[in-house]
């Protein structure tokens, strides 16, 4: 089974590859630009610029930003989805206005982070933590929702302080839940960072992707691109790791 699901995952990105280099063929008859978007010059570029320094200092900005969102993400997320799960009041109060901010795309905001915390990484942080934070309020929430009453029973009878119910039955019963919030939170952050790094900084790959449009190196732009997706893949896989090596435990 499982290496029915390697071949299958492997036909899909032959498939991908496949409509990949047929779409730019069919767009290079009318724009001869387009044999720099085929996938042999995506990976030849990408070839090219892995050694480079440079590349590398623009994955560590972006996966450092990535990394402060994330922690800002979790002081937020956990103790509101704490708050929410255990009162019901508290979840029909703040319910409406969590679904409207919910709805909002991160990117509408990116005028109001830029005057709020100027140009840099603050306002990206920001941006970050914003689109983020929800399935960790929301997995965190239904995980508290869903704990065992008789657990919190028993610790009562063992004269648990409040501390020890929270840290010793409440939250490794809901970890699973947070990493699963985790997870999606993680996808949502790489996805809104590229166009977030388009907010003046000077490094990060959706800076680098600017710079490729900018000076025309459309083969080394669809190369970020490609890299931008393997790094994505990378992390949902440690994510989902990290998730299903705490069910085991």
């Amino acid at each position: 089974m499982k290496y029915r699901t390697q071949i299958l995952g492997l036909t899909g990105l032959l498939a991908l590859l496949a409509f990949w280099q047929i779409g730019s063929l069919i767009l290079a008859q009318s724009m001869p630009l387009a044999n720099m978007l085929t996938p042999a010059a995506a990976l030849g570029s990408l070839a090219h610029l892995l050694p480079e320094a440079a590349l590398w200092a623009h994955i560590g900005a972006s996966l450092q930003r990535v990394a402060v969102g994330l922690m800002g993400t979790l002081a937020a997320g956990i103790p509101i989805g704490f708050a929410l799960g255990l009162s019901r009041r508290a979840e029909e109060a703040a319910g409406p206005a969590f679904q409207f901010l919910r709805m909002v795309s991160p990117l509408s905001w990116m005028p109001v982070a830029v005057m709020l915390f100027g140009i840099g990484n603050a306002p990206i942080y920001f941006l970050l933590a914003f689109a983020a934070v929800w399935p960790i309020i929301l997995n965190t929430a239904s995980g508290v929702r869903n704990i065992n009453p008789q657990w919190l029973e028993l610790g009562r009878s063992l004269s648990a302080t409040r501390a020890e119910m929270l840290f010793k039955i409440m939250l490794p019963a809901v970890l699973s839940d947070i990493l699963n919030g985790l997870r999606l939170a993680i996808g949502i952050s790489w996805v809104v960072l590229v166009p977030c790094e388009m907010l003046g900084v000077n490094e990060g790959l959706g800076y680098f992707i600017l710079d490729t449009r900018d000076r025309l190196a459309y083969s080394e732009l669809m190369a970020a691109i490609v890299l931008i997706g393997i790094i994505g893949w990378l992390l949902d896989s440690a994510a989902r790791l990290l998730a299903k090596q705490q069910r085991k435990a």
